[in-house]
């Protein structure tokens, strides 16, 4: 056990005791605490996790805590005498002018009227005053913003004589915002800036009160609204995404030359009589890992995992490790990567190409015939590459499958390749009976026009179980040499930043086990607290005909993994200690871990001072905000280019499932192209159609009609709205074809269907209305700006 000072753990003892442990150990602190760092500071166990998280729940919702964003926790400093605590969380406003606050920790949102909004806007985090609990939960007024949301807003540009504004695209967002000259007496926006083009503004003062409309500084004037170029240029511009990098990142990349000197190697292991080669998709434009495994005589195996050593490069306080850390990683679009690091070191210095030395970090494992690791070590090293190769290549190298065309190369090193599939096969195996997840969802791959940039087509992923063989030899590898390196630095004590996945949501849990006992599977909530119990139940699943709705909807009950310098476990890898070693070019944590390794190996002084481990903190907190924000871009310009594809097809009917159930309608998936549909609530039928109490499913309320996650629903596409990436439909009566008989795309029948609606963007040209600005004072302040009264 702790010691008394660290308090009590919260899992032992009475309940009283458990309480005065969390709230004394918040109170030792200035800063907030993650639920990750409480639980390593009391010494909770892993398994006793989900525990601590219903307490700090309990603790916040009495105000004997306060509960953060990113399930932070502070001590609770205020209480707000009669209507209840201060509180903190993440503002989400519905287009109808509501909203509601996402307080970490609590189970409830928090509801805020339009009148109780202030001058909070979509996306701020603010404070808010619990008031009441009403029909609607519970109620709350803002009484501060605490900090403000990302300040860019994409829109439509209006002009109308010397006045200028902004119409949102996002409906949520508090509009029209109106557009200040960037310097006293500058312009306003370009003088060939047209009426009705696609633009970016950044808010330059947010509004104080519940009247008030923001005021902001065009950015960027991008073109026509619904071009693809423009639609995606868009969303980087919105989102403060860059292409290029700074010229001092890149002065600094391009002076380390275009090959290794010699006496960088200096120090190092000379790896080049190991031939690995390096094993990505076939558009890989980054090559960080190459591997190599051998077999012995007594059937044990012996593997080198070599890593890009881009810490060598991007050392700290250098405007390198500034962009790399402003970035936090690389962002993927259907046509282009945008690099964390600068090209001369992402696509050469930094990659691991064939026949030429790179300097690498290299994990190598000793395991036994069983896979069990006897033991192993990391080594700063040099390797030179034997060959490039591709998982299409090396699965029919292997006789995975006969589809791809051979690769001469992949060929050569046949034999080699499946001593790596046999470690790999017995790696995965130990991992899936220790209780790791492994959920099969599709992705989605935009085939583009390489002239326009449209849309020509939206497919899933090639899932060719031979191809998935192979990208599952290199996985094992990657699992294994993480799990190998987060090890090394818990038994050497080395603050570094890890990979944390929590238990998965109590109630998305509960809904799920719902689902699953309508389709006659047993299913308890209580069972998903344990990765192993977890996985037995998926792979019951394995030949259930709505395997992939249920993987999906259980993915949802997952919580979202994140980086943080406490080491409390992987849930969906059931992994006591992971971290984020093997893809330092497109991630900054792995760089962190690189560092902390080097200094080990290198025999220098470890910094783990609490100043150290607070700008590990900061670094882990700034690497998840990115990852999420790359997530969400990456979603978005996939969900645009299928709405781009989806203008064509208008009036054409398609066989989905359904996958979703919102308050607006029902999401039907279709597989061809791959496209989620939303069906509006008055687009199901002639009837009035609810969500039941369990989410699930949507009800008829005269017909009794129902409609569940998971149904087949022959849906017919009406509209097509571009600015709000959606494609909307509507539902055909009549029974969906029969599995044999089903064609991929129905297309629709001219006697009975109507003329398909063409898409229109909205041009409006009308003034703005009801909107009144003072003049701007000399010293350029800016006066109140009323809404439009509604």
């Amino acid at each position: 056990m702790r010691s008394s000072s660290r308090g009590d753990p919260p899992t032992t003892g009475s309940g009283a005791r458990r309480r005065e442990a969390v709230v004394d150990l918040l109170s030792s602190f200035k800063r907030a605490l993650h639920a990750n760092e409480i639980a390593e500071r009391l010494g909770v166990e892993p398994s006793r996790y989900a525990k601590l998280q219903r307490l700090l729940e309990e603790l916040s919702l009495e105000g004997s805590i306060v509960a953060l964003p990113g399930q932070r926790f502070r001590t609770s400093q205020k209480q707000v005498e009669a209507r209840g605590a201060e509180r903190e969380g993440t503002l989400t406003v519905h287009p109808r002018g509501f909203g509601f606050v996402a307080l970490g920790g609590a189970a409830e949102d928090v509801y805020i009227s339009p009148e109780a909004m202030g001058g909070a806007l979509h996306g701020d985090t603010v404070a808010v005053r619990i008031s009441t609990r009403s029909r609607r939960g519970v109620e709350g007024e803002i009484v501060r913003v605490v900090k403000r949301r990302h300040a860019r807003v994409a829109g439509v540009l209006r002009r109308r004589g010397r006045s200028a504004w902004l119409e949102p695209d996002d409906g949520r967002v508090r509009g029209p915002i109106v557009i200040v000259p960037r310097e006293q007496g500058g312009p306003l926006v370009p003088p060939d800036a047209e009426d009705g083009a696609a633009a970016v503004v950044s808010i330059a003062r947010f509004p104080d009160l519940a009247d008030e409309n923001p005021e902001g500084v065009l950015e960027a004037v991008l073109g026509t609204p619904g071009d693809p170029n423009v639609e995606v240029a868009k969303i980087l511009v919105r989102e403060g995404i860059e292409e290029e990098h700074s010229p001092e990142a890149i002065a600094e990349a391009e002076a380390f030359g275009g090959e290794v000197p010699a006496e960088a190697l200096e120090g190092r292991t000379d790896l080049t009589h190991l031939p690995m080669p390096t094993i990505d998709p076939e558009d890989a434009r980054d090559h960080d890992d190459a591997v190599w495994v051998i077999r012995e005589d007594d059937g044990s195996y012996r593997a080198w995992i070599a890593i890009a050593d881009v810490s060598h490069y991007v050392r700290p306080g250098t405007a390198l490790d500034q962009a790399a850390l402003g970035r936090g990683n690389s962002v993927y679009l259907p046509d282009r990567a945008i690099p964390m690091l600068p090209r001369a070191l992402s696509s050469n210095l930094c990659s691991l190409l064939p026949g030429v030395i790179r300097l690498c970090l290299c994990v190598e494992v000793e395991l036994d015939a069983t896979a069990t690791v006897r033991r192993a070590r990391v080594i700063e090293g040099y390797i030179r590459s034997i060959a490039k190769l591709t998982y299409p290549g090396v699965a029919r190298a292997l006789g995975f499958t006969p589809e791809p065309p051979r690769s001469p190369e992949a060929e050569a090193l046949r034999n080699d390749l499946q001593v790596m599939w046999d470690l790999a096969r017995l790696l995965r195996g130990r991992r899936m009976r220790r209780g790791a997840l492994d959920l099969d969802l599709p992705e989605a791959k935009v085939v583009l026009d390489p002239k326009t940039g449209a849309p020509v087509d939206v497919q899933k992923r090639s899932h060719d179980p031979g191809v998935a063989k192979a990208y599952q030899l290199i996985e094992e590898m990657m699992l294994l040499a993480n799990e190998t390196c987060a090890q090394f630095v818990v038994d050497q004590g080395i603050p570094t930043v890890f990979r944390y996945h929590a238990p998965p949501d109590q109630a998305k849990l509960e809904r799920f086990a719902t689902m699953c006992g309508e389709l006659g599977l047993a299913f308890d909530p209580e069972d998903a607290a344990d990765p192993k119990r977890l996985s037995v139940f998926l792979k019951k699943l394995d030949a259930h005909p709505q395997k992939q709705v249920l993987h999906m909807l259980l993915l949802r009950a997952m919580k979202q993994a994140v980086y943080d310098v406490a080491n409390v476990g992987h849930f969906g890898l059931a992994s006591s200690a992971y971290l984020h070693f093997t893809s330092p070019i497109r991630r900054y944590p792995d760089i962190t871990a690189h560092r902390a390794i080097r200094a080990v190996l290198r025999g220098e002084r470890v910094d783990r001072s609490e100043a150290a481990t607070e700008r590990l903190r900061e670094a882990a907190i700034t690497a998840s905000e990115r990852e999420r924000k790359a997530m969400e871009v990456e979603r978005e310009v996939v969900d645009l280019h299928r709405a781009l594809l989806m203008r064509s097809r208008l009036g054409d009917t398609f066989e989905g499932t359904v996958t979703g159930i919102v308050g607006g309608g029902v999401y039907v998936n279709i597989e061809d192209p791959f496209v989620d549909v939303l069906v509006r609530m008055e687009s199901l039928g002639q009837d009035q159609y609810e969500i039941d109490d369990e989410g699930l499913r949507v009800i008829g309320r005269r017909s009794g009609d129902r409609i569940a996650i998971g149904d087949a629903m022959l849906v017919q596409i009406e509209d097509v709205a571009i600015l709000r990436r959606a494609v909307y439909g509507r539902r055909l009566a009549g029974e969906p074809a029969s599995d044999e008989a089903k064609p991929r795309r129905l297309r629709r029948d001219a006697a009975d269907a109507r003329p398909p609606r063409r898409v229109k963007i909205s041009k409006s040209t009308k003034p703005l209305k009801g909107i009144k600005t003072t003049k701007r004072t000399k010293g350029g302040k800016s006066a109140k700006v009323r809404k439009k009264q509604r």
